[in-house]
């Protein structure tokens, strides 16, 4: 895609990897539709951008459509809005309410702009992209961590199923599945620029997946143990395992 003709949508843009997403593109000359929940970090972002900025839940399928009627060129789509949701326990230390809540956002976030976009991206009969906000936690499961790391295990289903539905159109979809990202989420972590720089590289090169290299092994070990009948451990370089 040629930044100078792209124009593309970025939930979760008021902070964080959408935020970094949102930077990079706007370094690359592309036209942004920019959306959150967040209606004060959004302006802050889309006024420095000089991007369109729509306040957006996109847990509903109406806001999402309404998004993506106002974006009607838009050529890349990325679903990374997220949430963790306070609850880090086992999962029947989790509340109900934040189940919900979490994949809501998480796994119906990404239904939404799907079903929202890809319609129009189709319709559109052009090279297109959607990239998807996953997770380490969506490939390897880490012991507590509460409804986030199940919800992203449901993205990358989303993920891959998408992709195999449109292998023989001019749609590509790519997923990110980052570790540790130092933004709202998380004190600790690397830069949102570095992933994001990571995600459109992912776009321009066709890559589906972009798994850190230090944790590949670890996720290969998870599904051996699954498929071997074993007891599921820890992931190494996880502490403690």
């Amino acid at each position: 895609m040629t930044a100078d003709t792209l124009t593309a949508v970025v939930t979760g843009a008021a902070s964080g990897i959408g935020r970094a997403l949102a930077e990079a593109l706007h370094a690359r000359g592309a036209r942004l539709v920019l959306a959150d929940v967040n209606a004060d970090g959004l302006s802050t972002t889309a006024t420095r951008l000089s991007a369109t900025g729509i306040v957006t839940d996109v847990s509903d399928p109406a806001a999402m459509h309404a998004l993506a009627a106002q974006a009607p060129q838009a050529r890349l789509v990325c679903l990374n809005a997220g949430v963790v949701g306070p609850s880090l326990g086992a999962p029947w230390e989790v509340p109900p309410e934040e189940w919900d809540r979490v994949f809501a956002v998480n796994v119906s976030g990404v239904v939404n702009g799907l079903r929202a976009f890809v319609p129009q991206l189709l319709a559109a009969r052009a090279p297109a992209h959607v990239l998807i906000t996953a997770s380490l936690a969506g490939l390897a499961v880490f012991p507590g961590g509460g409804a986030y790391g199940p919800s992203k295990h449901a993205v990358t289903a989303v993920a891959q199923h998408a992709a195999m539905a449109l292998a023989d159109t001019p749609v590509r979809v790519s997923m990110i599945c980052p570790a540790l990202v130092a933004t709202g989420m998380s004190p600790e972590g690397i830069a949102p620029a570095l992933v994001a720089d990571d995600a459109l590289r992912a776009v321009d090169n066709g890559v589906f997946a972009v798994v850190p290299p230090d944790w590949q092994a670890a996720v290969a070990t998870q599904v051996d143990q699954i498929v071997g009948g074993r007891q599921p451990t820890p992931p190494a370089p996880w502490p403690g395992s």
